[in-house]
């Protein structure tokens, strides 16, 4: 048996165990992984660290060994989102709806597993314990492709889990790594459709057009972020720079993190020359149109490439308008679907902006690093989806089921 098929039908054996799961038993499991990600947290770093000098040495950019890197208080905030996944309501045998039909038989829908769920993602290590979470509270198995880059941070993860799991009595193979980091391993994942019944990608532009393109599994796909916030022409300024600011700075290399930024043409004069200072002092380099060059002229000169752009890095591009239908217009053409906002005093332009902009997630007068699942409530996040099939923008429990309706009867018979 080749050895993807091997995890394939662990899944599957594991999958049937986990449909038959309480929520107690299931709370019990994650709590344990939690307190094992704790106990174990040395060797977690360890591995990390030899993780972290590999992409050191590959001359990584600094945004993604931040991405990879793990600390004592990131692998506590891994354990603290198992933890507060047991303390959402479990969403599996709700029933959704209940009707009578006029030949009296009783419909009633409700939520169920996916069954086996395959995630392929980069980078961040800490994506391996919060998708399990989700997961293994929604009575899914998971088969988990992580990037090469945090191989030895993935398998030490995965093999805590999987003890902890082992000492509670439930089946280890609830979660399973895919060491094998090679491209034709993740290829023959795309196509185990036999086993796996969803696939998410999670990670840049590049992976996630790969996994659509070659999956023979239905797959969500979880967004790039180019993400946009539009200054309009009544916007507070000291509002608009510590939003931008943060959105910007606050963690460069996440997908919620701001890469455009669009300025109403009535205050470009007075607002540009705040909004660069002040971001250049955080070393953010702006890559700008002609007409914002003119006010700044050392901004570097923006290609179209730029305004499409996720960056992921010290990198911002600048795009200037005459009004918010041109930022509509220019937001909805370039933007990934993530996440936007605008900065307004005005009522009917933020109406507007919301209505208009078809991205997963649009703000009034905020910062887009809120769109995480943790943020909005639904504990930790299996990804931000900008597709609008299923589930769209952060994915929490509820996007990880599937439903069946079961109907009851009294000897119908239809004629």
């Amino acid at each position: 048996m080749e050895y993807l098929e091997k995890l394939g039908v662990n899944a599957r054996k594991a999958a049937t165990v986990m449909n038959r799961l309480g929520q107690v038993e299931k709370n019990e499991g994650l709590l344990a992984c939690a307190d094992a990600l704790e106990e174990n947290s040395t060797m977690i770093l360890a591995a990390n660290e030899v993780d972290i000098k590999n992409a050191i040495y590959n001359q990584m950019k600094e945004s993604l060994v931040d991405r990879l890197r793990l600390t004592e208080d990131r692998i506590k905030g891994m354990a603290d989102g198992l933890r507060s996944v047991v303390a959402l309501k479990d969403p599996i045998g709700e029933v959704i709806s209940m009707e009578n039909s006029a030949n009296g038989l009783q419909i009633m829908n409700k939520r169920v597993p996916i069954g086996v769920i395959g995630i392929i993602y980069e980078s961040r290590p800490n994506v391996t314990a919060d998708a399990f979470g989700l997961c293994f509270k929604t009575s899914n198995a998971v088969i988990l492709r992580g990037g090469s880059d945090a191989i030895n941070s993935n398998v030490a993860i995965v093999r805590v889990l999987q003890a902890a799991l082992a000492k509670c009595g439930i089946d280890e193979n609830a979660v399973q790594l895919v060491e094998d980091t090679s491209r034709e391993t993740a290829t023959k994942m795309m196509k185990l459709n036999q086993y796996i019944d969803l696939l998410i990608p999670r990670g840049g532009a590049g992976l996630i057009q790969t996994v659509v393109l070659n999956s023979t599994i239905p797959v969500i796909e979880t967004g790039t972020g180019n993400c946009h916030a539009f200054v309009d022409e009544s916007a507070d300024f000291d509002m608009a720079l510590d939003i931008i600011e943060n959105a910007k700075t606050q963690r460069l290399g996440v997908c919620n993190a701001l890469e455009s930024l669009v300025i109403h043409s009535a205050v470009l004069e007075e607002f540009l020359p705040k909004v660069y200072e002040r971001l250049t002092a955080k070393q953010i380099v702006f890559r700008a149109d002609e007409r914002a060059r003119k006010v700044c002229p050392k901004m570097e000169a923006a290609t179209e490439e730029d305004f499409g752009k996720e960056y992921l890095d010290r990198l911002i591009s600048v795009k200037v308008v005459d009004n918010i239908d041109e930022a509509i217009a220019h937001i909805n053409k370039y933007s990934t679907g993530h996440s936007e906002t605008i900065i307004t005093r005005e009522y009917e332009n933020a109406m507007k902006f919301t209505s208009q902009v078809d991205s997963a997630a649009v703000y009034v007068n905020a910062s887009t690093r809120f769109t995480d699942g943790g943020e909005f409530g639904f504990g930790a996040e299996i990804g931000i989806s900008t597709q609008k099939l299923h589930a769209r923008g952060p994915m929490g429990l509820v996007a990880l089921t599937s439903n069946k309706y079961v109907i009851f009867g009294n000897g119908q018979i239809r004629k």
